[in-house]
């Protein structure tokens, strides 16, 4: 009797809806507490689940220092340099035509951005979002939030404040998702399938 290996599940769940509303109140502490309190803080969420993410920062710093955190989207998509521009994509965005992003428009002059996406893994999205942000300001600090670094940086760039750590392998994904977007809250590892004939 031959008796098949088992192959690993391609879906590993790694987070669930608890983990990550822990993990966003840890990064909300953090915060505060590297800023000394919520003052000139202001959130880019960098879409698409940066976003929500950033508004749940928001929502916990609220609830600790009762003050309103000013929440924003930053959209660095005109400043990747590994994507190909849409030739058919005119706009521009942002002040005097910057390629700059934000919405609402938020002053960051003298302010503490805090970039916040869902996974940190080659670093080419965050260094585009830093780069937007100078397009139109001068914050006093840029710092990064993230939920899961999954590692494999292309670029010197690290989380300031990060809810889990996933070391993964490069043929694997790290998928967020959130109830704003996809009905539930869960950060996954997907494998990829095995192939026919390996």
């Amino acid at each position: 009797m031959t008796v098949e290996p088992t192959l690993p599940e391609p879906v590993r769940a790694v987070l669930d809806e608890r983990d990550i509303a822990r993990a966003v109140r840890r990064m909300a502490h953090e915060l505060l507490e590297r800023n000394h309190g919520p003052q000139d803080l202001v959130l880019l969420g960098i879409p698409r689940r940066g976003l929500p993410l950033a508004h749940r920062l928001a929502d916990a710093l609220r609830a600790i220092e009762g003050i309103e955190v000013p929440v924003a989207a930053i959209d660095p998509r005109h400043r990747r340099d590994d994507l190909a521009a849409d030739p058919s994509d005119r706009s521009v965005g942002g002040p005097a035509g910057t390629g700059a992003f934000l919405e609402p428009q938020v002053r960051v002059d003298g302010r503490v951005v805090v970039l916040v996406d869902d996974v940190l893994h080659t670093g080419r999205t965050v260094r585009a979002a830093m780069d937007t942000v100078s397009a139109v300001g001068r914050p006093r600090a840029i710092r990064l939030a993230v939920l899961a670094d999954r590692g494999h940086r292309e670029l010197p760039i690290r989380a300031d404040h990060v809810g889990k750590n996933l070391p993964s392998a490069t043929d694997e994904r790290v998928q967020v998702r959130l109830a704003e977007h996809d009905g539930r809250d869960a950060v996954e590892i997907l494998r990829p399938h095995p192939r026919e004939n390996a």
